[in-house]
């Protein structure tokens, strides 16, 4: 970008895995596309402080679009990274129950799971004994489709085939202002170089910043301006050895999955994310709620010693409904719902927003058709 005032066919607002995943599609469909990124490097915000977990699909309401764009994604993804090499293994997942009352709540997960078309096996008594000795658990659900990957390496690959494709990534832009009419978009971009950029289509899919810039957007429906929340998740690394191999979530807990194992590709394992609702963006994580993790984790794992535990990282999420509200789906925005031609706002992009990244990139490019 040299001028003032420049013109391209699509932008893209963000370069987080979805916001590459997005572009990539376009690219890969003919579109002149550039990227446009608030940081110093892609994938810094919400892609780089998750659990890099492949979801199966299981706990989300039947027919919504987590549900089919995780279950479809997951399937995506898989194939994507072992034909572009991406680091991943399909590590498998265990839900647990630790009483009587959560297995029954087991069985309904199972139902649930049965009907987005989603695998789990249920075990229980010696069976579950001898595959987890060292947890304390009466049941459990078995998940083969879920697993890990490395999602640096899956940025990369979509950004080096989006660059191979004719698109390109702009970073320390940020998006400050945005004007929509009947056949264009007008963004103020900020930082490194600034500029009027004329776009035809509109990709926001800014993460945490998606709903704030929608607020001052010229030409979007009131209607159309959601409101956000945020979902404070804090992570410990557990140092040395472990004799876990597989994901072991337990029962879920209100606004999340409980404050779960999983493992990186190397092996290590980590705790959470918890739940925190906070006012405003903010990663600092408190060593003293390594206390609260312990606790949690003791009741199945008994085992744990808490010095090995250490603090690692912070993720938030970006909820469409505060702590009472309860589920919120995606909001994949196209034309058909606010309105404005050639413009797809992603709104309350959380988890499974990795794992259903190509499948949201495919439907985003439905709604540019």
């Amino acid at each position: 970008m040299t001028s003032d005032h420049l013109e391209v066919d699509t932008a893209v607002i963000g370069a987080g895995v979805v916001g590459l995943a997005v572009a990539w599609a376009l690219a890969q469909a003919g579109r002149d596309v550039v990227v446009l990124e608030a940081g110093d490097h892609f994938g810094e915000g919400i892609s780089s402080r998750n659990s890099e977990v492949i979801h199966a699909g299981i706990y989300y309401p039947e027919n919504s679009l987590k549900a089919r764009l995780c279950v479809e994604g997951r399937k995506q993804l898989y194939d994507y990274c072992e034909s572009r090499k991406v680091g991943y293994r399909k590590s498998g997942k265990w839900i647990i129950a630790t009483s009587d009352a959560q297995n029954r709540l087991l069985e309904g997960i199972q139902s649930h799971a049965a009907a987005n078309a989603v695998p789990l096996s249920l075990v229980g008594g010696e069976d579950i004994a001898r595959k987890l000795p060292e947890v304390r658990v009466t049941a459990g659900l078995w998940s083969p489709e879920t697993g890990i990957l490395d999602t640096h390496g899956l940025m990369l690959a979509l950004l080096g085939e989006l660059e191979d494709a004719g698109g390109s990534l702009v970073l320390r832009s940020p998006v400050e202002y945005v004007e929509s009419a009947a056949d264009s978009h007008l963004l103020q971009v900020a930082g490194a170089m600034p500029c009027t950029l004329k776009v035809r289509n509109l990709v926001n899919a800014a993460g945490l910043g998606a709903v704030p810039l929608a607020r001052s957007w010229v030409g979007l429906p009131d209607e159309q301006r959601p409101s956000q929340w945020f979902a404070r998740g804090v992570y410990f690394s557990y140092s040395g050895r472990h004799p876990f191999s597989n994901l072991i979530y337990p029962v879920p807990e209100p606004g999340g999955l409980g404050v779960h194992l999983t493992l990186d590709l190397a092996g290590q394992a980590r705790f959470g994310p918890d739940v925190e609702w906070i006012e405003r963006e903010d990663y600092a994580v408190d060593p003293e709620r390594v206390h609260a993790f312990a606790a949690g984790i003791r009741q199945w794992w008994p085992d744990l010693e808490i010095e090995r535990l250490q603090p690692a990282y912070a993720g938030i999420r970006p909820k469409l409904k505060d702590a009472e509200g309860g589920f919120f789906d995606f909001r994949v925005d196209g034309p058909e719902e606010h309105g404005v031609p050639g413009l797809v706002n992603l709104f309350g992009i959380e988890s499974p927003g990795l794992t259903s990244c190509l499948a949201i990139a495919d439907l985003v490019k439905s709604k540019l058709a």
